[in-house]
């Protein structure tokens, strides 16, 4: 079990330290993208180019630190397929390496039919799970991973995020269209599923960074950066 008796890392220093590694690291990119739920957002933040060794690793630092810092008490971990389970794993590491060893189990898409068979790999799901992953948008596969965990007999306790994007989500209606709702996904997993949430960093301080990059080029994405959030934020 993790308990939050580790003293506590400036949660606002941490942010901005992995803001700037993900720009290092090639992360965080700045641009035009299309997001899931159509819109254009003038930043795209891919956990997938977490791909050597060293990144990952530095990465797994940055969760374990906002993990211990937060105070959350869990007993294992969950990493839903496909970012979250390399993410899951290297946590677990990590909190092992500071002392906190806990289980780590994941899922396959696919259930397996042979051998130990399942869509379940690794520790039994039991007790309260926490799921880490790379960003939640809809929430869509949050509450995926949610209802395998309640159907092996688990509680979801808390999810882990990298970037907490801030921003409205998106709902389907009956005829097909995407609506946006008054509520971020985070705020939904919080306030109407009663699970907490820790994120490593949020928009507001991508933003943060880039007010200070004023007079080299990384400053000139801030004013669609903002725009974005002005629109679409919460």
């Amino acid at each position: 079990m993790v308990t939050g008796h580790t003293p506590q890392t400036d949660a606002s220093a941490l942010a901005q330290e992995f803001v700037q590694f993900s720009v290092d690291a090639g992360v965080l990119k700045f641009g035009e993208f299309k997001t899931k739920a159509g819109r254009i957002s003038p930043y795209f933040f891919n956990a997938g180019l977490f791909d050597d060794g060293a990144k990952l690793g530095k990465l797994a630092q940055f969760y374990a630190k906002a993990l211990l810092s937060s105070g959350i008490e869990f007993d294992m971990i969950f990493g839903p397929a496909y970012k979250g389970i390399p993410l899951g794993a290297a946590v677990s590491i990590e909190l092992a390496r500071l002392g906190k060893v806990v289980p780590f189990a994941y899922n396959r898409k696919e259930a397996k039919d042979h051998g130990e068979g399942g869509s379940l790999v690794g520790a039994p799901l039991k007790g309260r799970v926490l799921i880490v992953d790379d960003v939640m948008s809809a929430g869509t596969a949050a509450r995926e991973s949610i209802d395998l965990i309640k159907k092996a007999g688990a509680t979801p306790h808390a999810i882990a995020i990298a970037l907490d994007r801030q921003e409205m989500a998106t709902e389907v209606q009956t005829d097909g269209s995407v609506n946006d709702v008054p509520h971020s996904a985070v705020q939904y997993v919080r306030n109407t599923l009663g699970m907490s949430v820790c994120c490593i960093a949020q928009l507001s301080d991508l933003l943060s960074y880039l007010s200070l990059q004023t007079g080299n080029p990384m400053g000139q994405h801030l004013p669609k950066v903002q725009a974005y959030r002005d629109r679409y934020g919460v």
